[in-house]
């Protein structure tokens, strides 16, 4: 009706009018785009990649959304940006999802970043005298809280190697300061994972890894998560960012080999977290990467009680409460995993 009442004016007005009327599109166009904070953390792997290359923003930005990308350095800060509404998609460990959802954060595992294996490990310092497990009483170890590397620290220590974790001085550190602990010689020990983990191993040895602990107990992996209450809103996003994990999944297994420290898979890792790019290829290969068929298989996602993330979280709660972090496991964390989206992306 006004672009009419325009073209009725003088001339001098229509210039005006039509000048108007672009800050009004763009003023529409701005606001139909909606912004998404999506947390991720200092790890290697073909999602990291794909935020680099850009590939996420891409493919958002053509259904109406754009991605404010954060980066956070422990499991217990992004739990807390989870609980207080800031962050409504973000990597969580299996440890960090099972405490987060235990405590009424209402998350859902959609995506599983990696099966962490080896590239989760206790390194001792050279010098500390450490050769054996026992070596370890009486001496500081340094472990982000409410971690995979924690859960499988603890593990390890009652359940395999039989020494109650108060002998051992537990230190809550991030990867960061980690490193910087450990050039300083503040600490003895360190469970963490890369680039902190490549970075100490360099004056370390690795004493045992999550490869080792996972088959004496249960494997941990690292996934992504969303607010169910904000994926049931959002379904063209959820789906959105399955499909580009499932390319950049598919396309990082058929060509891991043949990466170098020049590809841009390792360049643009190395770009977001930090680290040398021979240290990421390093860590690369350390990890396991599920395909989009393995993602919505009973072997992770799907299966329903059976399956590998249900099972995996339904074991790290039970440890959890042992340890005093929680009160009592769920009855059931079928709830908080869903295979909806990577089963679409398969498609």
């Amino acid at each position: 009706m006004h672009t009419f009442l325009f073209f009725k004016r003088a001339c001098n007005y229509l210039l005006a009018g039509l000048a108007g009327g672009m800050l009004a599109f763009g003023a529409t166009a701005a606001k139909a785009e909606t912004t998404v904070v999506v947390g991720y953390q200092q790890i290697v792997g073909p999602f990291v990649s794909a935020i680099a290359d850009g590939s996420f923003d891409r493919a958002a930005k053509a259904i109406g959304y754009k991605i404010d990308w954060r980066q956070f350095s422990s499991a217990g800060d992004i739990s807390t940006a989870f609980a207080s509404g800031d962050v409504p998609v973000g990597v969580l460990g299996s440890t960090g999802i099972a405490a987060a959802v235990t405590r009424g954060v209402d998350i859902e595992l959609f995506w599983i970043l990696d099966n962490i294996g080896h590239s989760e490990a206790l390194v001792v310092r050279n010098g500390t005298g450490i050769t054996k497990p026992d070596d370890l009483i009486g001496k500081t170890v340094a472990v982000p809280f409410v971690s995979t590397s924690h859960f499988h620290l603890l593990i390890a220590l009652s359940k395999i190697w039989k020494i109650n974790p108060s002998k051992v001085r537990i230190l809550n550190m991030q990867p960061p300061q980690i490193v910087a602990a450990w050039q300083r010689g503040d600490i003895d020990a360190a469970y963490v994972w890369p680039p902190a983990l490549i970075e100490i191993e360099k004056t370390g040895k690795v004493l045992t890894d999550s490869a080792a602990v996972g088959a004496k107990s249960v494997p941990t992996f690292d996934g992504i998560v969303a607010n169910k209450g904000w994926a049931a809103k959002n379904p063209k996003f959820m789906h959105m960012f399955a499909t580009v994990l499932a390319k950049a999944y598919g396309d990082f297994n058929a060509h891991s080999k043949q990466l170098t420290a020049s590809s841009p898979d390792i360049t643009g890792i190395s770009k977001m977290i930090g680290g040398k790019p021979e240290d990421i290829i390093t860590a690369l290969h350390l990890l396991i990467f599920p395909n989009v068929t393995e993602q919505a298989s009973k072997t992770w996602l799907g299966g329903g009680k059976d399956g590998g993330a249900v099972r995996a979280l339904t074991a790290s709660a039970t440890f959890l409460q042992e340890q005093r972090q929680i009160d009592k496991p769920l009855g059931s964390y079928l709830p908080y995993v869903t295979d909806t989206y990577a089963a679409a992306a398969e498609k």
